[in-house]
């Protein structure tokens, strides 16, 4: 059974800073890690979710929404199984749950957030004004 965990979310002032990971376990995913694109969604109040990340399976081509463009850095450490996602220069229009997404067919699929094989179950950032 493939887990994926998120972490890092929680409350900031806006114009600050957080680092949120998601680890992967599970034989389906444990051992193939890099062979999975990887990417970031997030899902305001009473919003529909959204993309807005995405990283290749060596790491070598990263996407982005244009709303977090030079501000939100993807990346991921395939000896951990891990993901990252630095966001800096919080705003309050951040404040979303952000989960994290892997596909095997490859980082098209992230973008497009359909048919994902694996998602998070999100971790909540709060930007306060």
């Amino acid at each position: 059974q493939v887990q994926m965990v998120e972490s890092g979310g929680g409350l900031v002032q806006a114009g600050g800073s957080l680092r949120l990971s998601c680890t992967a376990s599970g034989r389906t995913i444990m051992n193939y890690f890099s062979s999975y694109a990887m990417g970031w969604f997030r899902q305001a109040p009473g919003k529909a979710r959204e993309f807005v990340a995405a990283i290749t399976r060596g790491g070598g081509n990263t996407y982005y929404a244009d709303s977090v463009k030079g501000r939100f850095t993807i990346s991921r450490n395939n000896t951990k199984n891990t993901l990252y996602l630095q966001i800096n220069n919080l705003k309050p229009e951040d404040t979303a749950v952000y989960y994290c997404a892997a596909d095997g067919s490859g980082v098209r699929t992230v973008i497009s957030g359909t048919g994902v094989d694996f998602w998070g179950k999100g971790t909540l950032v709060t930007v306060s004004s």
